[in-house]
């Protein structure tokens, strides 16, 4: 039946993901990016009870092979395929802190991307100073919000509807304040640029060119 069926591919991925963390430590590079899931039919006080059933022994892994894990705050929410609630539960600071009260290790903490936090009209900036001890790795991508977009079919309309993914400096990102507050706490790891602009995937040398004009945008800002 269908419950048999999400509990098999829950184990899966849980059977996966330790796999990767295993990896992870063979080939020393001691951390893992990922997402937590979230059951989209359920309320969030469900999936945070959720949570805390699931992810404990998964950190609890984690630490045993030397390895942080790092979740991205996307929310995992496009168009109608994750409609309502998304795909991903850590998407917000208010929720950080339940999380990491839940799990307080310090091999569980944030893959840091400043663009979701614009399309939901959420300050990219302070959490950086508060969830300093908890960055482990941190995205260059980009979101433009089409303003006359969103007068016309409004926040819960799905949300390609009214934003789009763009490279480094082609969107909304003040990139100089972030790396600016970024220096201050001192980061000091790997950076990952995400291209997922639609203008730049028409054929191989487009995707070339992106990464071109990102890797120029961002020098500007980062040695």
């Amino acid at each position: 039946n269908t419950m048999d069926g999400d509990f098999q591919k829950r184990e899966d991925a849980i059977r996966h993901l330790k796999k990767v963390i295993a990896f992870s430590e063979k080939l020393g590079i001691g951390m893992v990016t990922t997402f937590v899931g979230r059951d989209q039919t359920k309320s969030v006080e469900e999936n945070l009870e959720a949570f805390g059933r699931i992810w404990p022994p998964i950190i609890q892994y984690a630490e045993e092979h030397g390895v942080r894990i790092a979740i991205e705050n996307c929310p995992m929410l496009f168009g109608r395929e994750q409609w309502p609630g998304g795909h991903n539960l850590f998407t917000s600071p208010a929720l950080w802190r339940k999380m990491f009260d839940i799990i307080p290790s310090k091999n569980f903490g944030i893959n840091y991307d400043p663009s979701h936090f614009v399309w939901q009209m959420m300050d990219y900036i302070q959490p950086i100073y508060e969830f300093r001890e908890r960055i482990f790795h941190v995205h260059y991508k980009d979101i433009k919000v089409y303003p006359q977009k969103l007068k016309d079919v409004g926040i819960m309309a799905y949300p390609l509807e009214y934003m789009e993914p763009k490279l480094p400096g082609l969107g909304d990102v003040d990139w100089g304040r972030y790396v600016s507050a970024l220096t201050d706490i001192g980061y000091d790891g790997f950076t990952c640029v995400e291209v997922e602009d639609r203008a730049f995937e028409a054929d191989r040398e487009r995707i070339l060119d992106s990464l071109k004009l990102s890797k120029r945008y961002i020098e500007q800002f980062v040695i």
